[in-house]
């Protein structure tokens, strides 16, 4: 693969990252809660329904983990549009640790939570995210 390839997996790793953010913000509010509330039913599947937001902690950990998403998402464009091009490998290497970390602690929590079906979602986003970041770009 190549920098510019590398530079622009960035941007779809920063899309898959940060779409989740407006997505669990929605969680927040009674009145936009569903998008929230079936993301968070898929990913403790089966589609059963027995997730909810009810409780006004749900929302609240609902907008942290909006908040984070999107910040997470906007640092891989900002490093793709401005760090890049200066350290290329810094770059990827930050990318790999940070999306590494975020699958070892989500998938174990989530393997502890009694919902282990998360944990096979997330090898999902963590290949679609890393994408052909695994490998140093050649030229």
């Amino acid at each position: 693969m190549s920098h510019a390839f590398h530079k622009f997996w960035l941007k779809i790793t920063a899309i898959v990252v940060g779409i989740g953010g407006p997505v669990f913000f929605l969680g927040t509010m009674e009145a936009t809660v569903e998008p929230a509330r079936v993301t968070l039913d898929i990913l403790s599947w089966p589609l059963d329904g027995a997730t909810t937001y009810a409780h006004p902690d749900t929302r609240f950990l609902s907008a942290l983990t909006g908040g984070f998403l999107l910040g997470w998402g906007v640092l891989f464009w900002c490093l793709s549009s401005w760090v890049y091009d200066a350290a290329p490998e810094g770059v990827r290497k930050a990318a790999l640790v940070s999306l590494l970390s975020w699958f070892v602690l989500d998938s174990a929590g989530s393997i502890a939570s009694g919902n282990a079906s998360n944990a096979l979602f997330n090898v999902g986003v963590l290949l679609l995210a890393v994408g052909p970041l695994w490998r140093p770009a050649r030229g």
